[in-house]
């Protein structure tokens, strides 16, 4: 058995290291694209953050843009990532999860507008802290503004509601 045979013993290849380079640039990218709420809950240590802040200020600027974002990706080098990973994907799935649910409040809302009652009590077995009388109250509301062809107030104003019990 030869040396050469053991990969554990080399470092790591010239093309290794540039793709490693280049996927903690593009997680420094990622950090540069959030909100600040969002930001708050990444735990970067504060060199970082001012750096971060840094690049979403001067974002129009396309030279500095650049350079400041190779300087977060080196920066990003330097660190462990593991804990900036999982909270970016912690974030994005809590997205994923907020996105089905307006998706599938929409559903009923829709599906109350059409059927009236069956679909109020449906929601209500799925909801049990709704009320089944502002329910009712809104899809009556909606359905005169619908006859009247007036914009749908209502149907907005129940799917206000139906978010507000969702999320209670």
């Amino acid at each position: 058995m030869n040396d050469f045979d053991n990969n554990d013993d080399q470092p790591p290849s010239k093309s290794q290291l540039k793709r490693d380079a280049d996927a903690q640039q593009a997680l420094g990218e990622q950090l540069v694209d959030l909100s600040d709420g969002k930001l708050a809950k990444i735990p970067v240590d504060e060199a970082l953050l001012d750096a971060i802040r840094l690049a979403q200020r001067i974002r129009n600027t396309r030279e500095g843009f650049r350079r400041q974002l190779q300087l977060i990706g080196k920066m990003m080098r330097d660190r462990d990532t593991t804990e900036i990973e999982q909270a970016l994907s912690e974030i994005e799935h809590s997205h994923h999860e907020q996105n089905a649910l307006f998706h599938q409040l929409e559903k009923h809302r829709d599906l109350i507008l059409a059927e009236g009652d069956p679909a109020i009590q449906g929601f209500i077995d799925a909801y049990p802290d709704a009320d089944r009388q502002k329910l009712r109250q809104l899809y009556r509301q909606a359905l005169k503004q619908q006859q009247q062809n007036k914009p749908p107030a209502a149907a907005r104003e129940l799917f206000k509601y139906l978010r507000q019990v969702a999320s209670a």
